[in-house]
């Protein structure tokens, strides 16, 4: 007797999900316009370029409280609604697929999976905004993402969905895919302006911002790939069903790449308001071998460590912020009690320093000596004012440098102080790791682990 297959919301991974960026992923063939098609697809860019005002389009997004899901959570209706205020011309919308936080994989999955939804989001907020021509920038590590991007584009203007005079309506788009070189700063939307336009990919002082003058210094538009895949089903299903999922001032679903020390790994969409521990327990199915769960780290490498006593808070823009976390772009990184915090917090400081670009000094200088004093807690080598040295980089990086690569960094170290500043003091004081991670503080793991503090290889040695 055959056992039937069960059910998406039967089984504990798919149970508390809800997909809307992520709907078609795995169920439809990518390379197939036919199958995008069939599963409503262009159906929201039919609507709007036959039925709808420019206008009408960013009432409804507005109205459906999208939140920019690159990590700022800045209202996108209103960022569109900046973008069409804005008199000068050509006006230009952008992707920023430019995902480069370790572990991270939710914008890669989308343009792999279903290309289409991002393109049709993207028609439409240049319909919203007055925009002919459009840029994904798509980092170059991502060959398979472009590959499927020029193959969609080719379709769609091969269908009519893309190109000049779409559907009939006299609307007209095109769409570029420019591959980045890798650079984590192109994440941030003026270096990746710089980026497209040929130049180094270094940030730019705002205001004026791209709205105003962006892309060849003129009005432009940049959103991330989940924000636009989640564009036409909003147009579609209208903004009271996109309102009524998740809190009122995060409305909709939240992506996350969830790694680490987790038995079910992987990409999930869940609704936003779910608690972290529905998220960490009951999606990924908890910590393998029954181990303590430690903490989590939200938000990528500028994000922050929640200890197990944050496991009730909401996934939300703002609750996270308030529990000394961000969203970020959607990296979520579970750890157990083998990990020292400390050098957990150096691993995230060590690739944010490497990827600042050197144009500020806040960012240039204070991440290097925020990862020299880092560097000599993990080795045995420091001092009791380094916790001082930390608090004061940290609070010159934040309020002093150009753009949030700088003004984030010292994220995952303040947090890491905040929440497990007891690591710190055992490494300053006592010299010990009590995880036995810092190499240069552990003669041996059986030494760290034992409770009685005995030096066993010493005492077997004696006894032998």
């Amino acid at each position: 007797q055959h056992q039937a297959l069960p059910f998406y919301h039967d089984i504990p991974f798919y149970g508390k999900q809800r997909r809307i960026a992520l709907r078609n992923c795995g169920l439809i063939n990518p390379e197939s316009i036919d199958e995008y098609i069939a599963r409503d697809g262009y159906a929201a860019l039919g609507q709007v370029l036959t039925g709808m005002t420019p206008e009408d389009v960013l009432r409804k997004m507005k109205d459906s409280g999208l939140r920019g899901r690159g990590g700022a959570g800045f209202p996108t209706g209103l960022k569109w609604e900046f973008a069409r205020r804005s008199q000068n011309y050509p006006k230009y919308v952008i992707c920023n697929a430019d995902e480069g936080d370790p572990g991270a994989f939710m914008d890669r999955s989308i343009l792999e999976g279903d290309p289409h939804s991002v393109m049709e989001g993207m028609a439409i907020a240049g319909y919203a905004m007055g925009a002919h021509e459009g840029y994904i920038y798509c980092r170059a590590e991502y060959p398979l993402a472009i590959a499927r991007l020029k193959t969609a584009i080719a379709q769609a203007e091969a269908y009519g969905v893309l190109g000049e005079n779409i559907l009939g309506s006299g609307f007209s788009f095109h769409l570029h895919v420019k591959e980045g070189a890798g650079a984590f700063v192109c994440g941030e939307e003026t270096a990746l302006i710089a980026s497209i336009e040929g130049q180094r990919g270094e940030p730019r002082p705002r205001p004026p911002f791209p709205a105003v003058a962006g892309l060849w210094r003129k009005p432009s538009n940049v959103n991330n790939v989940k924000s636009y895949a989640m564009a036409p089903q909003i147009l579609l299903h209208g903004a009271a069903w996109f309102k009524s999922i998740g809190p009122e001032k995060s409305p909709g679903t939240a992506i996350f790449a969830l790694t680490g020390k987790i038995n079910n790994t992987g990409l999930i969409e869940v609704p936003m308001g779910i608690s972290l521990g529905e998220i960490i327990f009951d999606v990924g199915g908890g910590i393998p071998k029954g181990k303590p769960f430690k903490a989590v780290q939200t938000g990528g490498p500028l994000g922050g460590c929640l200890p197990a006593a944050a496991l009730n808070t909401p996934v939300d823009f703002d609750s996270l912020t308030a529990a000394g976390a961000t969203m970020g772009s959607g990296g979520m990184i579970v750890v157990d009690d083998n990990t020292c915090m400390v050098e957990f917090a150096k691993y995230f400081l060590e690739f944010a320093t490497a990827e600042s670009c050197g144009k500020c000094v806040p960012c240039r200088v204070g991440g290097m000596r925020l990862l020299e004093t880092l560097t000599r807690i993990t080795e045995g080598q420091g001092r009791p004012e380094d916790i001082d040295t930390i608090k004061y980089l940290a609070q010159n990086m934040r309020e002093a440098s150009l753009c949030s690569l700088g003004q984030l960094t010292p994220g995952p170290v303040m947090s890491a102080l905040r929440f497990f500043g007891d690591e710190f003091i055992q490494h300053i004081e006592d010299h010990t790791c009590a995880a036995g991670q810092c190499k240069a503080l552990v003669r041996a793991k059986c030494i760290n682990a034992c409770p009685a503090g005995v030096e066993s290889p010493a005492y077997l040695a004696l006894v032998a």
